[in-house]
């Protein structure tokens, strides 16, 4: 399960600069997780080359797309309710056309056009090139649909257009699709399988971003620790390569390298990362250079290994807990957050107990933690009874988020009087006298602002805390400025 974006900015609507020329008005959101964010500024990039301006004004739109998430029921519901607005909208704007993008796309096509009628356009995530000849087919007054999953598309020739939500901190994708089957999981027949973007594109991308003024870039995937780019093609393939491919072919901790010290000024996060496929030399290139924030965000979902076998991470919790041994002898002040689902099929008490003993010795800094909820199309979904009760799902789900919070709290308190390099994202929400960014360890500070600007790197001694935030005074600029 991949990174969300936070909820204040699910359903978000992007906004370029107009150019004059273009003369339609396109309105898009986005839902789920940070691809798919990520994924909406590709779009808009290809439309805007085709005519389109954005709009925030729904009313106005000659064009809506919404980017759609599938990987819990309530993230489809959302979308839903969203698509019956826009076909309200659409009686009293005959001329308006509305489209599905993303993973629900692939999943619901037919029902979307055919059964449903609720939209003109249908286009899964590797078919955003195609979006101008599908628009022209709508035009002509057919559906439209192209749900193709790529063995090769990684659009490392579009130059995404940026959420200008702060010009200072942008997503970089550099792997599309997933190869492991997790039994829970959409991902893999919504996104397809796991192929890699070539670096150069990848620095290309960064370069931009740096001159534009960019401070913070996040590398994206849905699984970044195995990223492999042997020339292109699918990362399943690469046994068949030939030497010379093999001898020249970059992996992760190699990419990482050449973006930290390509950039040494600007900071370098990535997500997400499967744990079984994260080594120890991605470890020490963190470790390494002070430009990579020191903050793994490292999904378990159980720590029970037969629920873990059920769900076929290819994991077992020793496996995990060793790992987390790893990074904090590599990464002493790293951070570590997680993602975890309560009530899989089959789970008992002992396994809950399980995960909450897990949760103990590695006592995340924060997490992502759900109930699950049954995906159709998923090896779950076929094939395994969804026998945990709603009201068992709940109470251990408000088990794991409780300890998270105690784990959360002590985790902030460590803090207290240390100094730490935060840059300055926005200002924050409860005081226009405070801005609010983050540090390395993904943690948010909030200081007064002072003689500070947005984008600032700043040293900042913390003084107290919440479970989720610190709070400090400002004591100068940092190197990185």
């Amino acid at each position: 399960m991949e990174k969300i974006i936070e909820e204040s900015k699910q359903g978000e609507s992007l906004v370029l600069e107009n150019k004059p020329e273009n003369t339609k008005k396109l309105f898009i959101e986005s839902y789920g997780c940070a691809m798919n964010f990520s994924d909406s500024e590709i779009v808009a990039s290809i439309l805007s080359g085709n005519g389109y301006n954005t709009t925030q004004v729904l009313e106005e739109a000659d064009l809506v797309l919404v980017n759609t998430c599938s990987i819990r029921d309530k993230a489809e519901q959302t979308v839903r309710k969203r698509l019956e607005k826009y076909n309200a909208v659409k009686r009293i704007n005959p001329k308006m056309k509305v489209g599905v993008l993303g993973c629900m796309a692939e999943r619901l096509k037919t029902q979307f056009l055919e059964e449903e009628k609720i939209v003109d356009l249908v286009v899964g995530p590797d078919a955003y090139k195609d979006l101008p000849n599908l628009l022209q087919e709508v035009e002509e007054g057919r559906n439209a649909i192209n749900v193709i999953l790529s063995k090769d598309e990684t659009y490392g020739d579009i130059s995404p257009v940026r959420l200008m939500s702060n010009g200072i901190t942008a997503l970089v994708s550099i792997t599309r699709g997933c190869d492991n089957m997790c039994t829970f999981c959409v991902v893999p027949f919504t996104r397809g399988r796991e192929r890699s973007r070539e670096p150069q594109s990848i620095m290309k991308e960064i370069q931009d971003l740096w001159d534009k003024g960019f401070k913070e870039i996040t590398l994206l995937g849905q699984n970044v620790d195995s990223y492999l780019w042997y020339g292109g093609g699918l990362k399943k393939d690469f046994v068949a390569a030939t030497e010379m491919q093999k001898a020249t072919a970059v992996d992760f901790d190699q990419l990482l390298e050449m973006v930290a010290v390509g950039f040494p000024k600007m900071r370098i996060r990535f997500s997400t990362s499967n744990p079984q496929d994260m080594h120890e030399s991605v470890l020490h290139v963190i470790a390494k250079h002070n430009n990579i924030c020191k903050h793994i965000h490292l999904p378990v979902q159980s720590g029970s290994n037969r629920i873990l076998k059920e769900m076929n991470r290819l994991h077992t919790r020793e496996e995990y807990m060793t790992l987390i041994d790893k990074i904090r002898a590599i990464i002493p002040n790293g951070s570590i957050s997680q993602d975890m689902i309560a009530g899989f099929p089959t789970e008992t008490e002992e396994d809950h107990k399980d995960t909450l003993s897990l949760m103990e010795y590695v006592k995340y800094n924060f997490g992502y933690m759900y109930s699950y909820s049954e995906r159709p199309g998923t090896l779950a979904g076929r094939k395994m009874e969804d026998d945990v009760t709603d009201e068992t799902k709940a109470r251990r789900l408000q088990e794991i988020v409780d300890l998270q919070q105690k784990h959360a709290w002590s985790r902030s308190e460590e803090f207290i009087g240390q100094t730490v390099e935060v840059l300055v994202e926005k200002v924050s929400k409860k005081s226009t006298e405070e801005f609010s960014g983050r540090n390395s360890q993904s943690i948010t500070v909030v200081f007064p602002k002072e003689n500070y600007k947005i984008g600032d790197f700043v040293n900042v001694k913390i003084t107290s805390c919440t479970s989720g935030t610190l709070k400090g005074e400002a004591t100068g600029l940092s190197e990185m400025n």
